[in-house]
């Protein structure tokens, strides 16, 4: 069996990952230790990210004619590389999260919707928080001013029934001689 052969189901592999991702992201991550490496992988993972390492020549096969290939000049020494499917900035979050207590893991570079990105975009790609919470950022704030309107015309509501019982009960204990008295003036006056 030719070498090509045997590298090719691993070049399928990383083009069926980038096929679905929406991003992209490559570290060096070297000097993490098992430990260290088991629960980034678990902490992706339990995001919907992929996380694996393979040789870099793997990956500029699989890359050719993709948005990927753009991450080509940055396959150099070791490599791992994060792909998400579901949330662009998920990979670059929970990456960076990470290398606060792991510094030896390196940023490289990040493919996100086909742009690309260097070590301080991806910096700020991880600052963009998940599309579940932006979402519900936008909700809560379009929500906000309906709620509020609510509970003023609520308000408004229950102050106008109050006036408007106060206003009953006061006309239905004022004597009828006073309204009466009147309306005797009037007729003997005719």
């Amino acid at each position: 069996m030719a070498k090509v052969e045997l590298k090719q189901p691993i070049v399928d592999e990383i083009k069926g990952y980038a096929a679905d991702a929406k991003a992209a992201v490559l570290v060096d991550y070297r000097g993490l230790t098992v430990e260290q490496d088991t629960k980034l992988r678990r902490k992706l993972r339990e995001a919907g990210v992929v996380y694996k390492v393979y040789k870099n020549t793997m990956l500029v096969r699989a890359f050719e004619g993709t948005d990927f290939e753009q991450l080509d000049k940055d396959l150099e020494g070791p490599t791992a590389i994060a792909f998400s499917a579901e949330d662009e900035t998920a990979p670059a979050r929970i990456l960076s999260e990470f290398a606060k207590e792991a510094e030896d893991l390196q940023f490289k570079s990040a493919v996100v919707g086909g742009t690309y990105y260097d070590e301080a975009g991806i910096q700020t790609l991880a600052k963009i928080p998940s599309r579940d919470v932006l979402v519900s950022k936008l909700l809560g704030s379009l929500q906000s001013p309906v709620t509020n309107l609510a509970r003023v015309l609520n308000q408004i509501a229950e102050k106008g029934g109050e006036t408007a019982a106060d206003g009953a009960a006061e006309a239905a204990a004022e004597p009828v001689t006073e309204a009466a008295e009147p309306a005797a003036e009037e007729q003997a006056a005719e």
